[in-house]
């Protein structure tokens, strides 16, 4: 099995204290309920040691640098009680384009909320006091680099204070600042009591203002020697690392900014892909990424992803081999873990420290659209024993070849060709029971057997045949990417079918996309999952 060790971003960790460099771009916690997770959420649901991480302190979006979180009731209190009393000191650095008006000087005013901006009070008692101290630290013009320590813990105090006194944060377009991509503010020093010791440490972390922010975020959530291939690029166009190679996906020809773009990521080879819908029924040599910078791939390469090895192959047409946007959730099956009091395999907690690196054994998975068979290599991985069901000979053999690649023998293993919907009846009346069903269909697809699927229609049919299968309390995971299919309708479908059906949930936990496929205004949410435990 993968072995799997901390992101990153983790800094310090003991049994009471976990300390992150936060990226610029990702919020301390979830900002909505389909919105992307935070930082904080993604920690709870990445490791079951993490399962009662509480906030004790929030960064700003914008806002990169040292968070920490508790672990335990009795180091939220302490590190509560010392936040609140304000003995932790805060140390964050800034640039600015402005110098500011002294060397040192000491700021307080009483902040109040305007819209999306916070501002100062003058002479009024309303708001809530603010107190910063600033120092200028280098002079090095057209930049100012300053050390901001607040007194008072507020919402944007730094950045209002900043501005207010005529140097503006670099980059913070909300309070005047210009001049780059991110707002240039970092958390770099903390210093408190440890909740159990009751001794001082002191935690620092340098800031980056330079690098490109999304690469700040890969570099937080993504070790190389365990993943290399991810987003590198979510907007109109799409960039994708598969290992030495990228993969741009567009609805039109690639454009000469972004040749240029692409040659600047060094890759060896870089490949672009038409995303216009009718490109799908074309033939493979038409439908397959073309090579537009450097060396070709030459054949079928390998991947790996959370530790577990995958052939991509540019040459096959639409499809390389693997849906990146799916990572933490098959990550999921190699661990054990979807979330807090959460499992994909109940009965995987009996198996005890004596198998550790088997937390499925004993567990009958369906991997339905199977595809390459991604998860399956997951759900065989940790010890279950896995049927991959899909409508492709080609895709099955393919994730035949992935099992050999993880040194898995795919013949003690079931793969099935066929429709799924016929197979799904087919395995209720041979009264065929799995602990874990995976639902991860197509947005459209076309069979002999059953006709057109479309996921918006026909999702709450494929859960009610899906059921039929799945064993009480078993584990249901339910994921599409129909980009137009709101998340709130996908639950409310899923959940409609599951009680016409007379079962009932018994644990639930949704999933966004991952953090490298961030969402925003202009690129919402696409990926929608959840993982249900049935009785």
């Amino acid at each position: 099995m993968a072995v799997l060790v901390n992101p990153p971003c983790v800094l310090f960790e003991d049994d009471h204290l976990l300390v992150v460099n936060k990226p610029p771009g990702w919020n301390t916690h979830s900002p909505a309920p389909y919105a992307g997770e935070g930082i904080y959420e993604w920690l709870k649901n990445r490791e079951p040691r993490w399962s009662k991480l509480a906030i004790i302190h929030r960064l700003d979006k914008e806002t990169s640098g040292l968070l920490v979180f508790s672990k335990t009731p009795e180091a939220n209190r302490s590190l509560t009680q010392q936040f609140t009393e304000r003995q932790v000191r805060k140390e964050y650095v800034l640039e600015s384009l402005n110098a500011p008006p002294k060397s040192k000087m000491l700021v307080r005013s009483n902040l109040k909320r305007a819209g999306e901006r916070y501002v100062s009070q003058s002479g009024a008692a309303s708001g809530e006091t603010a107190v910063t101290e600033f120092e200028l630290i280098k002079n090095d013009p057209p930049v100012f680099t300053l050390v901001a320590r607040p007194l008072t813990g507020r919402t944007h105090q730094i950045r209002v204070h900043a501005s207010e006194n005529g140097f503006p944060i670099r980059g913070d377009g909300l309070y005047g600042g210009i001049g780059v991509g991110r707002v240039c503010l970092h958390a770099a020093r903390l210093e408190f009591r440890h909740p159990a010791t009751g001794k001082s440490v002191v935690f620092e972390n340098q800031p980056n203002f330079e690098a490109e922010t999304s690469a700040q975020l890969r570099a937080a959530i993504i070790l190389p020697e365990e993943t290399n291939a991810f987003r590198i690029l979510h907007g109109a166009i799409q960039v994708d690392r598969f290992g030495d190679f990228l993969l741009a996906q567009a609805p039109g020809n690639i454009s000469p900014d972004e040749r240029f773009y692409l040659q600047s990521l060094h890759a060896r080879g870089a490949y672009h892909k038409t995303t216009t819908p009718h490109i799908r029924g074309q033939a493979i040599e038409e439908a397959r990424p073309r090579l537009v910078v450097g060396s070709p791939a030459e054949g079928p390469f390998t991947i790996r992803e959370n530790g577990v090895l995958y052939e991509i192959n540019f040459d096959e047409g639409y499809s390389v081999g693997i849906f990146l946007d799916q990572r933490d959730n098959r990550r999921r099956l190699l661990t054990n873990y979807i979330a807090p009091d959460f499992s994909v395999f109940q009965d995987g907690n009996k198996v005890g420290p004596a198998v550790p690196s088997a937390p499925l054994q004993g567990a009958e998975v369906l991997n339905t659209f199977a595809y390459t068979c991604a998860f399956s290599v997951c759900a065989a991985l940790s010890g279950a024993r896995v049927t991959s069901l899909d409508l492709s000979k080609k895709y099955l053999d393919w994730g035949r070849r992935n099992f050999q690649l993880n040194n898995l023998d795919p013949a003690k293993h079931d793969f099935i060709y066929g429709d799924v919907f016929d197979w799904l009846k087919r395995l209720a009346k041979k009264k065929r029971a799995f602990d874990v069903v995976l639902l991860d269909p197509p947005t459209f697809s076309k069979s002999k057997q059953s006709g057109l699927f479309r996921a918006e229609h026909d999702y709450p049919r494929l859960v009610t045949d899906a059921l039929k299968v799945l064993k009480p309390g078993g584990v249901l995971f339910a994921s599409s990417n129909a980009a137009r299919w709101e998340p709130e309708n996908f639950v409310r479908q899923i959940h409609e079918a599951i009680a016409k059906s007379d079962r009932k949930i018994l644990s639930k936990h949704y999933v966004p996309q991952p953090p490298d496929f961030p969402i925003s205004k202009t690129e919402p949410a696409y990926l929608k999952t959840l993982w249900l435990q049935i009785a």
